[in-house]
């Protein structure tokens, strides 16, 4: 069990996400290691870490919108759509009544091109990696939704925007469709994550357990010995989970005996165990 943990971090800029756990993984050495929802190198905020059983849940946390900070440069595009890259287009600076004027238009579910320098697979291939080798890439476009955008502050040549997007979105793309609209070009200069799924900054030192309870994706399910016997060999009958506080939710916390007995995962109208954790 104490291999079992879900933890917030602040990565900080500079670093990569893999690299960003190198703590995590000196301090559990011998158990998985992992995060949900990668940052740039470039970017700092909030990353959700998972150790031992607990990577096994990482679909579900990567499923979750995300809500940012960011700051967008017009002027000039970079190749990688952010500070690290070569320039590539330069165009006028908008003016702070054609961004207000442009920005709502990038409400609700739309398509989105990510960037060439992406770990997206493109005919089977890292998409930056070809980038980097100079070969040309068409990236496909990708179904995304933007639930928020507001303009912070502009001085002319930088926009402050917070926005809440979508799985998938790439807010690099976003800076610079919001450029080009507004009739300029533009990458990211600064990026911070404030929120991933129902978890903040502020969350950070959080126990796993308050975590996930606070996630939307667990129920609770009392099992009798029966149960108790029958999930050890993988599976329990559906109606075996009719005690199902909120059958809706993909995962449970199994209690037995009144103690946490294992994480559960429902799925094709079945109960597997994911993690015993007693």
């Amino acid at each position: 069990m104490a291999d079992f943990s879900v933890r917030l971090m602040d990565k900080e800029e500079g670093v990569t996400s893999f690299g960003s756990l190198s703590a995590v993984k000196r301090e559990c050495r011998g158990s998985k290691v992992g995060h949900a929802g990668t940052l740039d190198k470039f970017a700092s905020g909030l990353m959700i870490v998972l150790t031992g059983g607990a990577t096994k849940l990482n679909p579900a946390f990567s499923s979750f919108d995300k809500e940012y900070l960011a700051s967008i440069r017009f002027g000039e595009e970079t190749d990688t759509l952010d500070p690290e890259g070569s320039v590539i287009r330069t165009a006028p600076l908008p003016s702070e009544e054609t961004l207000r004027i442009v920005l709502p238009s990038f409400l609700g579910r739309q398509k989105q091109i990510p960037p060439i320098y992406s770990a997206l697979h493109v005919g089977g291939k890292r998409a930056y990696r070809e980038a980097r080798k100079g070969n040309e890439i068409e990236m496909p476009e990708r179904d995304v939704e933007i639930t928020s955008l507001e303009l912070l502050s502009f001085d002319g040549r930088e926009a402050v925007i917070r926005t809440s997007v979508s799985k998938g979105t790439y807010i690099r793309s976003l800076a610079r469709d919001i450029a080009s609209a507004a009739g300029s070009a533009g990458h990211l200069s600064h990026l911070r994550r404030l929120r991933i799924g129902p978890w903040r900054l502020e969350d950070i030192g959080r126990s796993t357990w308050d975590l996930l309870s606070s996630a939307g994706l667990f129920s609770e399910i009392k099992l009798s010995e029966r149960e108790r016997k029958r999930i050890e060999n993988g599976t329990i009958v559906p109606g075996a989970i009719l005690s199902d506080s909120a059958p809706e939710r993909p995962y449970a916390f199994l209690r037995f005996s009144d103690e946490l007995y294992g994480i559960g995962e429902k799925r094709d109208g079945r109960l597997r165990i994911i993690e015993r954790l007693s």
